[in-house]
């Protein structure tokens, strides 16, 4: 593997990359394509699209930061927000509201698409349930420091495949520098906070999110940072109440207490419904730093 991606920060340009060239998605729509991910869900912020997030705990969801702050930079009430654990085709496994949202002390809203790697290094947020999920319907994933390996997998929602998660088994590491990674995995709108899979660890572990992406001009890659101090940060943070933004009002949904499998009855979600201008057509994504 290659160490460093050239200049990795440096290779970033400020295009959003449709889509990035490797290829593999697998779209996972039945309930035994879902099952070894059902922690993998949407995070719908009404009015403002969504994004991706992942249960690391019965009651705490990983995404991006910058999911969480709205086009004119302001914290999104977290009563709008809904986690909808393994979401496909109008029906959750599991669904809560959000009690309090918390994105990293360091991370400073609208800044990520800028050419501010540090930022893009911090660009993650947990997500407090109002109503923990069981662990017996979405098992929580571990977060875990990189492998050496060149492979990971990436599980996300995305523009064009908003209503089911999809998969990629394998993508290459291109490179890891300052505390960023970047791969060539397909990402491209609403992928932002989807989870980078290792899995030579038996049970896939997460070792990083998607914040962004960007190209070198011959290829399209995506950025995510190293993950384990950043959320023990951000528990730090939970615990003392430091930068954490309170539900107004009760939340949008409470948990469902037995699973809604694939192909059962459920609602199906409008992406960005109630929502107006560029957002309200789904998704977050944002731009890779450029230097």
């Amino acid at each position: 593997m290659r160490k460093s991606f050239g200049l990795l920060i440096a290779l970033a340009t400020t295009a959003l990359p449709a889509m990035a060239q490797n290829s593999g998605l697998e779209r996972l729509s039945r309930p035994d394509q879902v099952q070894s991910w059902k922690a993998v869900g949407r995070v719908d912020l009404a009015g403002e699209g969504y994004c991706t997030g992942t249960l690391i705990a019965a009651d705490l969801v990983l995404t991006a930061a910058h999911c969480l702050f709205d086009s004119r930079g302001k914290p999104v009430d977290p009563a709008k927000i809904t986690f909808r654990a393994g979401f496909a085709d109008g029906a959750s496994i599991a669904e809560s509201g959000v009690a309090r949202a918390v994105a990293h002390d360091e991370y400073t809203a609208g800044t990520t698409g800028t050419s501010n790697a540090r930022q893009v290094q911090r660009d993650v947020a947990l997500l407090q349930l109002a109503q923990p999920i069981s662990t017996a319907l979405a098992p929580p994933f571990a977060v875990s420091s990189p492998g050496k390996g060149d492979e990971v997998s990436v599980v996300s929602y995305a523009r064009g495949r908003s209503e089911a998660l999809s998969w990629q088994r394998a993508c290459t590491v291109l490179g890891r520098q300052q505390g960023l990674i970047a791969v060539d995995c397909d990402v491209t709108f609403g992928a932002s906070g989807a989870p980078v899979f290792d899995r030579s660890y038996g049970r896939a572990q997460i070792v990083s999110i998607i914040s962004g992406g960007g190209s070198d001009g011959s290829r399209d890659f995506a950025l995510g940072m190293e993950l384990p101090k950043l959320v023990t940060d951000l528990k730090a943070q939970l615990r003392a109440g430091r930068g954490v933004v309170e539900a107004q009002g009760a939340p949008a949904t409470a948990a469902i207490a037995t699973p809604k499998m694939p192909g059962s009855a459920g609602k199906r979600i409008a992406v960005g419904q109630g929502g107006t201008g560029t957002r309200a057509g789904g998704a977050r994504f944002i731009k890779a730093p450029s230097n």
